[in-house]
């Protein structure tokens, strides 16, 4: 009766682990994701979002620091796993500059997910690639 028991609650330990450890994923976006963006392969910028989920939608900003941009709007669409995101900010003579991110959502299983699409900042468009940390 009692190697019975021990293994019940070995059992239940076990599966409570693994519960708790599937629920750190959160929100597929959610975490802080890095790579870069450019208008071509030889122009690249670095870049870093930091996107939470609030428990009714997704915020965040983009290059937090001293001139962090936060995010107005940020959509997924689970069915696709299509992101768009939707910022205003400023460039470092103050003037206002609009952000339009069109991505996917690749590696959803992987703590390492992937977003690739089209970044537009301003009056320039190229590609970008982020992975989450």
């Amino acid at each position: 009766m009692g190697t019975k028991l021990a293994r019940l609650v070995a059992g239940i330990a076990v599966l409570s682990l693994a519960g708790a450890a599937a629920a750190q994923y959160g929100h597929p976006l959610k975490g802080s994701w890095s790579g870069d963006w450019g208008p071509t392969e030889d122009d690249r910028r670095r870049l870093l979002l930091l996107l939470d989920w609030n428990g009714t939608a997704v915020t965040g900003t983009i290059n937090p620091g001293p001139n962090p941009v936060p995010i107005e709007t940020a959509t997924l669409d689970p069915a696709t796993w299509s992101v768009r995101i939707e910022a205003e900010g400023r460039d470092a003579d103050g003037n206002a500059v609009s952000y339009v991110i069109d991505a996917e959502l690749q590696n959803i299983g992987s703590y390492n997910r992937v977003l690739t699409g089209s970044w537009t900042q301003g009056g320039v468009s190229g590609d970008f690639r982020v992975v989450r940390n």
